[in-house]
């Protein structure tokens, strides 16, 4: 315990004295030197130099030898893959994108991680994590993919298809539940302890932290807001076309498109509209954020949380004009009244996400082969 504690300070905070140690653990000097020792054996930890200004001879300063273990998050959206290779202390050092692949998905995934590998000047072998973040519905359990319209060539057993071709730990997770958790560890939610990321672009989808941890529900649907039934919308014919019926009906790409030509807003995709709206502070964000309100108003009734932050191309584009929108409506239609407000993480927020994801099980899995 007093090994992992050190790891995480240090991971955390960076080069530190055994003093400083100390304090920061409520270690004694001596237990900290028995520690650091335990470690620079394992190869966890090195000395990186010696802190000066004080009284007396200068302390050395330890960190993690962050090469000790690699971590791999990546993205499969419609079009393309995307890896971020990162250490053990989540510094990136090497990127790939390749096309999405429509039939053979893990042969896809796996061209593109090798790319990042080769980018990142790191060897098959030292992976220790890899985190694959997806639309669709996720099974807990199993990590078998259901519902990815968007993605096709997601199929049973894929995941373990993966697992022996890269050869190396391989999860599955929702591309919006990982946005979520990029959100709390890097964006606005980082103090908060109940909150939901709304993803709003070609899809919509929901991000449900509760008491600091993510919720998934039994099946993995936990989420899939697309489906909600809301004033104004019929209902869904099949949850194969969540575009044509639900709550994606009123406030999807495909709906703000339509809106924005209503509103003579004539522009190339469905965020650009949004942010043309911003700029012209145009009606169009009056009724987007009406509309956006009566799902976000039925989220709240149910789970209450503190804080709702809007992310996707079209809740970025829409900004705080949009988020102080559905937050001066939502009380009127229920009696909450949360916090909205637009993501805080920059770039892309899934990869951002399975990365930390991947990155915490790698700094797990290295501890215990050191052990």
């Amino acid at each position: 315990m007093n090994d992992r504690a050190v790891v995480d300070l240090l991971l955390a905070a960076g080069p530190m004295t055994r003093t400083q140690i100390g304090v920061r653990t409520g270690l004694s000097k001596v237990t900290a030197s028995q520690v650091l020792g335990r470690l620079e054996a394992r190869g966890m930890v090195e000395s990186v130099g010696a802190q000066t200004g004080g009284r007396g001879p200068n302390a050395a300063l330890y960190a993690i030898v962050p090469s000790i273990g690699h971590a791999a998050g990546v993205e499969v959206g419609p079009d393309r893959i995307t890896v971020a290779v990162a250490d053990i202390s989540g510094a990136v050092h090497g990127r790939a994108t390749v096309a999405g692949a429509s039939e053979d998905l893990a042969a896809g995934v796996d061209r593109a991680l090798h790319a990042a590998l080769r980018d990142a000047g790191v060897r098959d072998g030292e992976l220790r994590s890899v985190v694959i973040g997806t639309p669709g519905v996720v099974d807990p359990t199993t990590a078998a993919v259901d519902l990815a319209v968007d993605v096709p060539a997601w199929r049973r057993g894929l995941p373990q298809a993966l697992r022996e071709r890269l050869q190396c730990p391989v999860a599955v997770e929702n591309d919006v539940n990982l946005a979520a958790l990029a959100e709390q560890a890097h964006g606005r939610a980082t103090e908060a302890t109940d909150f939901v990321l709304l993803w709003v672009g070609r899809g919509l989808g929901l991000g449900v932290v509760l008491g600091g941890r993510l919720h998934r529900g039994a099946s993995g649907g936990a989420g899939e807001v697309g489906y909600l039934p809301v004033p104004g919308a019929p209902l869904p014919a099949s949850v194969t076309d969540p575009h044509a019926a639900g709550f994606q009906s009123l406030v999807g790409a495909e709906a703000v498109r339509a809106l924005a030509a209503a509103h003579r807003l004539e522009c190339a995709s469905a965020s650009a509209a949004v942010a043309a709206a911003v700029a012209a502070d145009h009606p169009l964000l009056d009724v987007l954020g009406e509309r956006l309100a009566i799902g976000v108003a039925a989220i709240c009734a149910v789970l209450d949380p503190g804080l709702v932050v809007l992310s996707g191309d079209i809740g970025r584009a829409g900004g705080a004009a949009l988020a102080g929108r559905i937050e001066r409506a939502v009380p009127r239609i229920a009696p909450v009244h949360p916090t909205v407000t637009t993501t805080g993480v920059p770039g892309n927020a899934v990869l951002t996400g399975a990365l930390e994801v991947a990155t915490r099980t790698a700094r797990d899995a290295v501890f215990d082969d050191t052990m």
